[in-house]
């Protein structure tokens, strides 16, 4: 009976408090202005719906207080998990709000999300992980406060995306509450999903108010709290429920990192390759690709769900299914830096990349390790040895080392010269049609490591010279 009154309370606050919250914002011109690239929503919107859910929350609790029937005491399961829980959610809340307020740069905002998922997890708040020492445990703890956080803060980029998403995250959790008789992780679930049922009534597109950051980075926190007690319960790979549960976000977010590091571009650099923005690149409507993920969210539930009441042989079973769908839903989104990556592996480039790599590893050792000219170049045979050279010069203290590829006589030519010191340097040729992958990238380095040893052949002789 309670679980159903925090869940009405909260949902009618959040009714209530969210137009109220959004007018006042609205009248101080605490807004997300449209900017025509990343925020394309039509008109100076509120960022307040963070604080409406919370104080729905809030409203829930101590009603469920006040309204309790005389002389009755309510029992809380996972104590220790909430007293840890409460200060570093807290945290997190007055680090939305600042963001929302005052724009803080992304290093400062990460670093009080460290703080606060260090300070659940140092009063307790960890995932029980058999078989692994207790510092590993938590620092997936950690990690895994981390990745939620950012992962439902990455997504709010739609309306009404991260805030239905989170509710279904939430509803998850609440079924399995339910049908694990868990009351303690009942009581936790049950306002959260009651203040964004009551959100999304004015969240959905087009929205009048949007999450801000003390809404996406708590929720966020409070989700992965919540995953913690459900995996403590589970059977089987506990972590995989809840991670199923949040696997929108979860993917959306690891797929962002990915795609910015194989551009080479800052991890937090925004940019619209979000899953929510290909979708939308498609040719659907904001409604309609909501509904879409929306449809996703369900099917991860399902898969959630029947892992957390199957059999514990099936996880493999599941977890496969799981990776599947992301594959084939990866593929039809048509990420161009995955495609990329997909071609290099096809076609043996990586290969190629590495097997280069491993030469002039070798070629760099060995031209380190060499005490003079003739070494050097006897160092040099994999450099010339490339079917695509056609001519290798060395110059050294007077000294003339050639290699000439007759076979390619006749063929145009690069050429590059790099200078080793006075009187000295290293000339080479190569075919035009087909240069050498390996002196593309690298060859700097046989720059550098050649003018060290043409020096200390330099300083050798001019100590034997004086010596004389």
């Amino acid at each position: 009976m309670i679980i159903a009154a925090l869940l009405f309370s909260s949902f009618l606050a959040s009714l209530l408090l969210t137009p109220g919250i959004r007018d006042l914002f609205l009248k101080l011109g605490l807004v997300d202005l449209p900017d025509d690239q990343r925020k394309l929503h039509d008109h100076p919107t509120p960022r307040s719906g963070g604080i409406a859910i919370m104080l729905a929350c809030a409203v829930a609790f101590a009603a469920a207080y006040l309204l309790r029937p005389a002389g009755s005491v309510i029992n809380i399961q996972h104590r220790v998990l909430i007293t840890a829980v409460f200060p570093a959610t807290l945290l997190i809340f007055a680090i939305g709000v600042a963001d929302d307020l005052f724009d803080m740069r992304p290093r400062y905002k990460l670093f009080g999300q460290c703080l606060a998922a260090v300070f659940a997890v140092s009063l307790g708040a960890h995932l029980t992980l058999p078989y692994l020492p207790l510092w590993l445990s938590a620092l997936i703890s950690i990690l895994w406060l981390l990745a939620c956080t950012n992962a439902v803060n990455l997504i709010d980029g739609m309306d009404g995306l991260a805030s239905g998403v989170s509710l279904l995250a939430a509803g998850t959790t609440l079924v399995v509450a339910l049908l694990h008789h868990n009351y303690g992780l009942m009581l936790a679930t049950a306002p959260l999903v009651g203040a964004l049922l009551g959100f999304l009534r004015y969240n959905f597109a087009p929205a009048s108010v949007f999450l801000g950051d003390a809404g996406s980075l708590t929720i966020g926190f409070i989700l992965g709290c919540l995953g913690m007690v459900w995996s403590t319960h589970s059977v089987g790979l506990g972590l995989l429920g809840p991670l199923l549960a949040l696997a929108l976000p979860l993917i959306d977010v690891t797929l962002a990192i990915s795609r910015r590091y194989l551009r080479r571009v800052p991890i937090f650099k925004a940019d619209r390759g979000h899953i929510h923005h290909r979708i939308l690149a498609l040719g659907f409507s904001t409604r309609r690709a909501t509904l879409i993920l929306y449809g996703c969210c369900l099917v991860f539930a399902g898969l959630a769900l029947l892992q957390s009441f199957g059999r514990q042989e099936f996880d493999i079973v599941i977890l496969a299914l799981f990776l599947i769908i992301i594959l084939l839903g990866v593929h039809r989104l048509e990420y161009v830096e995955f495609r990329a990556v997909r071609q290099v592996l096809q076609n043996g480039a990586l290969r190629n990349i590495v097997a280069d790599e491993i030469t002039m590893q070798e070629l760099r050792h060995a031209l380190s390790s060499s005490s003079t000219a003739e070494e050097c170049w006897r160092a040099l045979h994999k450099l010339y040895e490339d079917p695509h050279i056609s001519e290798v010069t060395m110059h050294i203290g007077g000294r003339e080392f050639k290699y000439v590829n007759e076979i390619m006589s006749g063929e145009p030519t690069y050429s590059v010269y790099l200078p080793l010191g006075e009187g000295s340097g290293l000339a080479l040729s190569g075919s035009l049609h087909n240069p050498p992958r390996a002196m593309s990238t690298r060859l700097h380095q046989i720059h550098a490591v050649l003018k060290e040893r043409v020096r200390t052949f330099e300083n050798a002789s001019h100590i034997v010279k004086k010596a004389a």
